[in-house]
């Protein structure tokens, strides 16, 4: 485990208290670096701290009151963090949004938490403000990051830069401007407000403070197995309590070095570049690495390099299993994973960035155990783990001396956890939220007079205590026969073959489950070339008889292992990906099930005909 960069305080402390005290310690260390044409730029944590507290002069030269809201909008980029910490230090609040907001939705979110002020990159964030500001009266300026996008004579609006100049001067002016602002703060204070990403209805604002975050930071660097000062990738949206905690709240607490990825099509590429030593990927991620790994293997002409690769990874998974709790590792297979891994497996984990990865893990979504066994083979565990934005994150985890393959491992120490009796998790303990904002009824649906939060997730127990999620509870399907089936296991199923991007299973109040299937936009094309169907897009390999054979056999096999209930018993491959721009999947990568439901009700109608 790495050694901790506070001296060993466990004492909870502000976010404020927790910079300050990494930027005298740590201060010529790389915080932030962001990839431009130039190449990097780098913000040592002193620079980082430094620039925090102007930008938070800057905030209350613009009239911003401690308690008001500040609502961003904005990639993952060092200007983001300051924007955060600016208003955090100025005894704001930022309020992180998903870029992918519809105005209606960005008016209902901005007016809910009253913001104040608002942050925007550029051009295209703007234009999903602008007709949408005349109902938002609480909000007085907005700030935008690209000088070039901020609109001619109106005062509502300035540039990043200005806000920095409105800093300096008022930090010129006078030195202890923002004093009294931050003695005031307290663990207790709102850290942020996070937005769940609505999958149903309007996203309600999860209120996180200081301390839960903390706590969650404290939990994670106490079972961590990284080097002093890690080197990490932001590539998730910081409105993703995930990379808050693992790209914002943790690194500040360890003085480490995170490298901005704000275009995820690039990850590959930025993987490779930086070599983290560890690794965040929500499940789709690690399904999208896998296909890539899996169609350059299948595209490998040498069957005598094949058999090898093939050995390989059974050695690679051998050796993972034999470290899960309860199973021996012997002499023989660590010999034989060494010799494995020397040979294949390590020069595959370079080839794809993760050489020097240490910890990788997975959340949002329970992993597909199959990808876990999968990325086993290349001698890589995936410490899968459980939690959500009302927990701060993670509250159950996998370690590296403590981990079940499918399981999202135990609870952290001072996390209660236990199942009601229709199975729902539930969970107590400091990084639970109080509640929601504006949302007594609902806050009081979340949390029990007993001071336990109702996950929404149903799980199961084994007899050591690693926890299992089966589905969200009002995901369940309940066929027409009383039948009570969990989607996400058929759909998980259904994409393990590569060809498959994702699925939907559906079954509600029907006399059976039918499935839509889509095609994976990388590998598919793959595919197609090496039959013969070089040049086909999407929609045309969807309707390709040698395209539905192939799916047809994916069906198959999952149905193979299916109880009868649950088995697909039809299925459609649609023509296009989902995705979050067209509004099937959340900015997290998540199904919007309602949003499938009604966009394809003929679809699904006519798998029943």
């Amino acid at each position: 485990m790495g050694a901790r960069q506070d001296g060993g305080d466990t004492g909870t402390r502000t976010l404020v208290a927790r910079l300050a005290a990494t930027a005298a310690a740590h201060g010529d260390r790389p915080a932030y670096s962001d990839r431009g044409p130039d190449g990097l730029t780098t913000r040592t944590w002193a620079e980082l701290r430094r620039d925090a507290l102007v930008t938070a002069a800057g905030f209350a030269a613009l009239g911003l009151e401690p308690g008001d809201v500040v609502a961003l909008m904005m990639p993952n980029r060092t200007e983001h963090v300051l924007a955060d910490l600016g208003a955090v230090h100025a005894g704001g609040v930022p309020a992180t949004v998903y870029a992918t907001l519809a105005p209606d939705q960005i008016a209902f979110v901005a007016a809910d938490c009253s913001a104040t002020v608002a942050v925007l990159d550029g051009a295209e964030q703007l234009a999903r403000w602008l007709p949408v500001l005349d109902r938002l009266p609480a909000l007085r300026r907005v700030v935008v990051v690209d000088p070039a996008a901020v609109p001619d004579g109106d005062e509502r609006f300035l540039s990043f830069a200005g806000l920095t100049a409105l800093g300096e001067r008022r930090l010129a002016d006078d030195p202890a401007a923002l004093d009294d602002r931050l003695a005031a703060l307290t663990p207790e204070h709102t850290l942020t407000l996070l937005y769940t990403s609505g999958t149903t209805g309007n996203p309600k604002g999860v209120r996180i403070t200081h301390a839960m975050a903390d706590h969650e930071a404290a939990f994670i660097e106490n079972v961590s197995i990284f080097p002093d000062h890690n080197v990490g990738i932001s590539y998730l949206p910081f409105a993703h309590i995930a990379d808050r905690v693992l790209s914002y709240y943790l690194p500040v607490r360890r003085a480490a070095h995170i490298h901005f990825c704000p275009d995820p099509t690039r990850l590959g590429a930025v993987l490779g570049e930086v070599r983290p030593h560890g690794f965040f990927g929500v499940p789709r991620v690690w399904e999208k690495i896998m296909a890539g790994v899996q169609a350059a293997l299948a595209a490998e002409q040498d069957e005598t390099k094949k058999a090898g690769v093939a050995a390989a990874l059974d050695a690679g998974r051998a050796y993972v299993i034999a470290q899960e709790h309860g199973n021996t590792l012997t002499p023989e297979i660590e010999e034989a994973f060494a010799r494995a891994d020397a040979a294949v497996l390590a020069p595959i984990r370079a080839l794809l960035g993760l050489d020097r990865c240490v910890q990788a893990s997975s959340a949002a979504a329970p992993l597909p155990e199959e990808v876990a066994r999968f990325f086993a083979g290349l001698g890589l565990k995936i410490f899968d783990a459980y939690g959500m934005t009302e927990t701060t994150g993670a509250i159950t985890a996998n370690l590296s001396d403590s981990f079940k393959l499918g399981s999202v491992g135990r609870p952290f120490d001072g996390v209660g956890l236990k199942l009601a009796g229709d199975g729902e998790i539930l969970v107590r303990g400091a990084t639970c939220t109080p509640g929601y904002l504006n949302r007594p009824q609902d806050t009081a649906a979340l949390i029990d007079e007993d001071g336990w939060l109702h996950t929404g997730d149903i799980g199961t127990l084994d007899d050591d205590g690693f926890l299992r999620v089966v589905d969200r509870k009002k995901e369940i399907i309940i066929t027409a026969g009383g039948e009570n089936i969990a989607p996400s296991m058929i759909e998980n199923m259904l994409k393990e073959h590569p060809l498959v991007g994702q699925a939907l299973a559906y079954g509600d109040r029907r006399p059976y489950v039918v499935a839509l299937i889509t095609l994976d936009g990388e590998v598919a094309p793959v595919w197609a070339a090496a039959h013969g169907l070089a040049g086909a897009d999407l929609a045309a390999l969807a309707d390709h008889p040698l395209v539905l054979a192939e799916v047809e056999r994916a069906v198959a096999d999952a149905n193979a292992r299916l109880a009868r209930v649950q088995q697909v018993k039809s299925w459609r491959v649609l023509p296009a990906e989902w995705t979050a721009e067209s509004e099937e999947l959340t900015p997290t990568l998540k199904l919007k099930r309602r949003v499938v439901h009604d966009k394809y009700t003929d679809v699904i109608d006519a798998l029943y005909a």
